[in-house]
């Protein structure tokens, strides 16, 4: 089986009908402030959410700011998320970044994707969810694992890499859906369009979607 992109008219049928299907698709990430989120973000990356959102509370409590995180140790760091993947470096980024958020803009997470990018442990998906999630910017959408996944079974994106993913995606989803599509997407995917073996039969999207990359499905 080839290829294929969705039409334009399919792709904004498809978006429509994932929308109204997941209405209170959300952020995955439990947080309470900026600094929270950027922590939690860069602690996730390859990590189940239910882990990363079991260490946050404690560490949450020991660490309430930029200058907090600043002073810490990695070993220290460590201590409190160590069950998750690559804590060492994790922990690292984390301090470092903060180090610099608390050198660089007085404590506070910037607000602005290019100075965010600028921080170690921090991508354009981490950005554009900071900026989401603790500003109410929308500037872009965040493209994380589902979404690399799903944009290309569904026929929304044919490409591979993240950034035209996302350049991609932007020209077909409407730019009211930008804050949550990838939630969006995220949840379909755990509940319908499962990373092994989707189930087609039971999707909504089953009479438009070109199952890319699909060779098994209930």
């Amino acid at each position: 089986m080839g290829e294929k992109a969705l039409g334009g008219q399919d792709s904004a049928k498809a978006i429509s009908i994932l929308e109204k299907e997941y209405p209170n698709a959300k952020y995955y990430l439990d947080f309470g402030t900026p600094i929270d989120l950027l922590a939690a973000a860069i602690i996730s990356a390859q990590t189940r959410d239910e882990v990363v959102n079991s260490v946050t509370p404690a560490l949450f409590k020991k660490y309430k700011t930029a200058r907090d995180y600043a002073k810490a140790d990695v070993d220290g760091l460590v201590g409190y998320i160590g069950k998750v993947s690559f804590a060492g470096n994790k922990a690292k980024n984390i301090i470092s970044a903060c180090r610099i958020i608390e050198e660089k803009y007085s404590g506070k997470v910037p607000n602005k994707a290019e100075e965010l990018i600028e921080l170690p442990g921090i991508g354009r998906k981490t950005a554009n969810t900071i900026l989401i999630n603790a500003y109410g910017i929308v500037e872009g959408i965040p493209v994380d694992t589902w979404v690399i996944k799903l944009s290309y079974r569904i026929g929304l994106s044919l490409n591979k890499d993240p950034d035209k993913i996302e350049q991609d995606l932007m020209k077909v989803v409407d730019r009211k859906y930008w804050k949550n599509f990838a939630y969006v997407l995220k949840a379909h995917g755990k509940k319908i369009c499962q990373s092994q073996v989707p189930i087609c039969s039971k999707c909504p999207l089953n009479k438009i979607c070109p199952r890319n990359g699909v060779t098994k499905s209930l």
